[in-house]
């Protein structure tokens, strides 16, 4: 029997295919990486826009009616046709008026002072950091790019599938019964390619991926409800109070400001 030697031992381990391999390896954990950070910015910027519209939505819309009302009694004051023209146009943007207790219901009391803890807050889903831990190990797990089999493949993103809708809605619980269930699963081989022209394909299906997550992290970050977030990083909910309070006032502006028309509508008393 012929022994091998230490040369050529090091010799084998520096083949090219073998380096190959090894930079597809390393693609594909960057590529989940990147993936996981992807997926996560997203998940807080539609959690942000959810308790922005939960939040102030009502108060833009009672913004957008005071507009129209007051375009219609500018309009009823001057009988001009381009003030009329601006008050139909006003009240084409108008969905419907919130209640009084719909718009200040959370932000004030009934003595008009804030009150300490608010009794019907906006559905908070924001992740925590056991969710996000959570969510992080499953997805480095069980990522469908991991596998190459087309039936593996189509398994983990089943999975995966359920692992985001967890993470979205931040069930701790739930992820942790799909940490238990896929460690009670199979557990995947791995699969080494075999052949150069396999790992150069692969290489390059990663490379277009990343360039795809790329574009769909380009268009969170322009995003208005991203760059609000970007206002207050560390604090959101104090952005959106502030938010609410600056509503407020262009509110209470704008009734004054209605007010002051319809007094000039009747005329002196």
């Amino acid at each position: 029997m012929k022994k091998t030697s230490g040369t050529e031992t090091t010799a084998a381990s520096s083949d090219p295919q073998d380096r190959l391999a090894q930079a597809v390896r390393a693609a594909e954990h960057a590529l989940i990486e990147f993936e996981i950070a992807v997926e996560t910015f997203r998940v807080e910027v539609e959690n942000f826009s959810r308790l922005h519209h939960q939040k102030l939505g009502p108060m833009y819309a009672r913004l957008d009616e005071l507009d129209a009302l007051i375009a219609e009694a500018v309009a009823a004051n001057s009988g001009d046709r381009d003030d009329i023209r601006r008050a139909w146009e006003a009240r084409a943007l108008v969905m419907p008026m919130p209640g009084v207790e719909e718009l200040f219901g959370g932000l004030l009391g009934s003595d008009g002072v804030r009150p300490v803890e608010d009794p019907h807050p906006p559905r908070r889903v924001r992740p925590g950091k056991e969710a996000q831990r959570l969510y992080r190990e499953l997805a480095r797990k069980a990522h469908p790019d991991l596998a190459q089999d087309e039936a593996e493949q189509e398994r983990r993103s089943e999975f995966i599938a359920r692992v985001n809708e967890a993470y979205a809605y931040a069930d701790e619980e739930r992820l942790r019964e799909l940490a238990a269930e896929w460690e009670a699963g199979p557990v995947p081989e791995e699969q080494q390619p075999s052949e150069g022209e396999v790992l150069y394909a692969r290489l390059e299906w990663l490379a277009q991926r990343k360039e795809q997550l790329a574009a769909v992290a380009a268009e969170l970050e322009e995003s208005a409800i991203a760059q609000m977030m970007k206002l207050s990083p560390d604090d959101p909910d104090g952005l959106l109070n502030e938010i609410a309070e600056s509503l407020l006032n262009q509110v209470a502006n704008r009734e004054a400001r209605l007010a002051e028309l319809v007094r000039s509508q009747k005329g002196p008393e």
